[in-house]
């Protein structure tokens, strides 16, 4: 009797030593190499560049830093039993975002570019069908009697996001000739989705500079 009851007392202290280590609550500073970066703890924007981040006993904070340009960074600190305590301080060297920088910001992208051209229409679909298997390798669809072509969608995917990128062109008018173009760009958010994924992507008012030229092109060559 007397063994089990100096092991509860046992327990007992030991539990309370546990609660007293737990006891409280930690504060990490918060550095970030972007002075301008936006700092949001859980979910609700904090700051940015720097932050006292406070973690109460046996929790755990989110903490996520963002910048336009830059990939996002997702920290959690926890101040509980079985995990390493916060530290004192806490440095985020934020990286360029890649797609960011393959891009650039477009008032082209998603919208209907009308292209009106004095060539005939034998010659003009002939050219702009060239123009467009030059950029792009597959024609999904093409069809010259109803001026109708869509090119399949070509995928890069980038640390932090997927683009996909295709053109579409519909006959605008017969008389003038007319066709209407459309370079459509789409992002996911998120590295390596499928193509096939629609619910995902959304439209992007960034086109990747390596398309940028092709409303452009086609504009120009067809109403030389």
């Amino acid at each position: 009797m007397k063994t089990l009851t100096k092991g509860f007392l046992l327990f007992l202290v030991l539990a309370l030593i546990g609660s007293e280590a737990f006891a409280g609550k930690k504060i990490v500073k918060l550095g970030v190499s972007e002075p301008d970066a936006k700092i949001f703890l859980d979910g609700k924007l904090m700051g940015t560049g720097q932050l006292d981040v406070v973690v109460l006993s046996n929790t755990c904070v989110n903490i996520k830093v963002e910048k336009v340009g830059y990939l996002t960074e997702i920290i959690t600190f926890c101040y509980k039993p079985n995990y390493a305590p916060p530290p004192k301080t806490y440095y985020v060297e934020m990286l360029k975002d890649d797609a960011y920088d393959a891009t650039e910001a477009t008032d082209m992208a998603n919208i209907d570019i009308e292209i009106k051209t004095n060539k005939p229409e034998a010659e003009a679909w002939r050219l702009m069908s060239q123009i467009i298997t030059s950029y792009f390798d597959v024609i999904e669809v093409t069809d010259k009697e109803t001026g109708y072509l869509r090119t399949a969608w070509v995928v890069q995917t980038f640390t932090q996001n997927t683009i996909r990128t295709r053109v579409i062109v519909k006959l605008g008018s017969s008389d003038p000739l007319a066709y209407k173009v459309k370079l459509i760009s789409e992002q996911s958010g998120k590295p390596q989705t499928s193509v096939k994924s629609d619910e995902l992507f959304k439209e992007w008012d960034r086109i990747l500079r390596k398309y940028k030229e092709v409303p452009n092109e086609i504009q120009t060559r067809l109403t030389k």
